[in-house]
């Protein structure tokens, strides 16, 4: 019935969703004060803000934004069309690759609208995304309907070994580079200098496999006007946890109001050493 609902919606505007996910946005974060205090705390101590008032903008900008990420799954999930509204000026930063037979490993961050970039991809290369099962199970369905456009590859052994296949075959895999890593699946790692658990994954599959790593970014445009999907490919070295954090940060530096500032990134996954306990 949801399903079905969603479907129908769907066809509304994006600047409606966007509009509507703001409000959102600022009824949570006003009703939520654990939230709130994540997002705020993330944000000041990243050291993007210069000063107060710039703090105060990025703030305001970054509820909004965490708003918009939320209602906008609709049409990103149920909208056949919504890759009409992806704009794309590097594409062929992974057209090379492919054309060169090598596989490509896409990392997108909780920046932008992450999930749109994979669906794009899909149009022109097979893409396998590691996926994790959301806490809230009826989510689930929701998820796993809006996301048939990919091979989903479960956040387990046999998810990393499709993942291997994929890329040994000169295709395409999709991760989130800065979600936390359960215990030993990760390291600790200076993330806008604060030690992060972070992934050693994409280091791994990009040493057995040859792979090429582009970062994503798909920014959300203006008053619904859809998205730009930005690439970049990162230099053939080892992408070790500090690397990928320094990428990440790079990248979210240039839209630091549309990163996810309320994930969780600093937990200590259950069984995992602390930073001091693991030197």
């Amino acid at each position: 019935m949801l399903q079905t609902l969603f479907r129908i919606a769907s066809g509304l505007p994006l600047s409606w969703f966007h509009a509507m996910g703001s409000f959102l946005g600022r009824i949570v974060y006003r009703l939520s004060p654990r939230y709130a205090a994540r997002l705020g705390e993330n944000l000041r101590m990243s050291g993007i803000a210069s000063d107060e008032k710039e703090y105060a903008r990025l703030l305001e900008s970054s509820v909004k934004e965490a708003g918009k990420s939320v209602l906008e799954l609709i049409p990103v999930w149920f909208d056949g069309e919504i890759t009409k509204k992806v704009v794309c000026d590097d594409w062929h930063v992974a057209e090379e690759v492919s054309s060169a037979g090598r596989g490509i490993i896409f990392l997108t961050p909780h920046l932008g609208c992450f999930e749109v970039s994979a669906h794009y991809t899909s149009q022109f290369l097979p893409i396998t995304v590691l996926y994790r099962r959301p806490k809230l199970s009826w989510v689930e369905p929701f998820m796993l309907s809006g996301r048939k456009y990919a091979n989903l590859a479960p956040a387990d052994l046999s998810g990393v070994r499709r993942l291997l296949r994929a890329l040994k075959k000169g295709e395409t895999v999709g991760l989130l580079p800065d979600q936390a890593p359960g215990a030993g699946e990760g390291e600790w790692a200076d993330f806008f200098g604060r030690p992060a658990y972070t992934m050693t994954l994409v280091g791994k599959l990009q040493k057995a496999t040859g792979a090429t790593v582009i970062m994503a970014f798909a920014e959300r445009l203006p008053k619904g006007k859809g998205y730009r999907l930005h690439l970049e490919a990162l230099p053939e070295k080892e992408i070790t946890p500090a690397e990928l954090n320094r990428q990440i940060e790079k990248m979210v530096k240039k839209s630091p109001e549309q990163y996810l500032w309320s994930y969780n990134r600093y937990k200590v996954p259950a069984g995992a050493k602390p930073k001091e306990e693991s030197c």
